[in-house]
């Protein structure tokens, strides 16, 4: 029997995509050759990479004007690579939790950067509200949704300046107007498929501004030119997007899966603010649909409370080492009664203790 994993990455996975995958390891379209094994400039694997790339702008919204790009390196290359491309004089971030400080700390090393909002000091337990974005920045870098600490940017912040946006845990995941973003970066693992690969969603207009000297690998515009291949790119990870972009569009795009994350984050908040035993961390106004982080409010029945969760098949339960108790990621692919199930167990919680 499959456990609910409530995992904050690698994370869950539609069993679709599962058994598209396994066939494809095996044999892939038929072909006589694992998909571990073609080449990547192969026309089997060129046709995965264009139809991920089309894909991913029509889920988006976007038009040619942007690029897609499928990166090595995860999230936290793009913490330097957007500096590297962007950054010529000064830039603007808003510092929400543990990745938008890392974020801004590699940008640190670049040039100026002006911390304009931050909720550090309060344990980022909300999305700072009323700054202001200086006019004469390269760039705005936000980190949209917080997988610590279970905070989201509900509303986008306007600006005339390019605005960067760190989406890997919240990316496609609701319906909002992309083209506000001048470039979107995404580590795969929570909402796009496996670890190995990151989607750039970047406008063609923005680049070629700076005026230091970029490394080759680090280079938007030479990734463009490349198509994403100026190293051999992880053509497994890449071949899952595409079958989970697949997934997105036969759920029903981003309008169909925000109802569905809606409903899921509402069932678990309920319960959460209902039973007298639990706390939610962040403020709610702020509550991520994607992240739901929570503690015990007596600490004596922790033990009991894992034996429980752990008895229902739940798995991936535990906060983040920064921040403790625990956390329940109910991303695109987490199907509601897998989050009933644990709403279940912190009622059967209550009855007990």
């Amino acid at each position: 029997m499959k456990k609910h994993n409530f995992s904050a990455g690698p994370s869950i996975l539609p069993q679709a995509v599962f058994e598209k995958a396994s066939k494809a390891v095996l044999n892939f379209e038929d072909s006589g050759l694992s998909i571990l094994e073609i080449s990547h400039r192969s026309k089997e694997f060129l046709n995965v990479i264009e139809k991920a790339r089309a894909l991913a702008l029509e889920i988006a919204g976007l038009n040619d004007s942007y690029e897609v790009l499928f990166l090595h390196g995860g999230a936290s290359t793009q913490f330097l690579s957007v500096p590297y491309n962007l950054l010529e004089k000064k830039a603007a971030y808003i510092d929400t939790g543990t990745w938008s400080n890392k974020a801004l700390k590699e940008a640190q090393l670049f040039g100026n950067i002006e911390i304009i909002a931050s909720s550090k000091a309060d344990g980022y337990k909300y999305i700072p509200k009323n700054f202001s974005i200086p006019s004469d920045t390269d760039y705005l870098h936000i980190t949209t949704n917080n997988t610590i600490y279970g905070t989201q940017f509900h509303h986008i912040p306007e600006t005339n300046i390019p605005l960067v946006a760190d989406m890997s845990s919240d990316i496609f995941s609701r319906d909002i107007d992309y083209s506000k973003f001048s470039l979107i970066y995404a580590g795969s693992q929570k909402n796009l498929g496996t670890s190995g690969s990151t989607m750039v969603l970047v406008k063609k207009a923005i680049l070629g501004k700076v005026s230091r000297k970029i490394p080759s690998i680090l280079d938007y515009q030479n990734q463009i030119k490349n198509e994403s291949m100026f190293n051999t790119p992880t053509t497994f990870s890449i071949y899952v997007n595409l079958l989970v972009l697949q997934w997105i569009q036969e759920k029903g795009g981003v309008k169909a899966l925000e109802k569905l994350n809606k409903d899921k984050a509402e069932l678990l908040y309920n319960e959460i603010d209902r039973n007298p035993l639990v706390e939610g961390y962040a403020a709610k106004e702020d509550r991520s649909l994607m992240n739901v982080s929570f503690f015990l409010k007596d600490q004596t029945i922790q033990q009991k409370f894992d034996t429980l969760w752990q008895n229902a098949d739940i798995s991936g339960l535990k906060g983040h080492r920064n921040l403790g108790g625990y956390r329940a990621s109910i991303y695109n692919a987490m199907p509601i009664e897998s989050v009933q199930v644990l709403v279940d167990v912190l009622k059967e919680l209550e009855k007990k203790y």
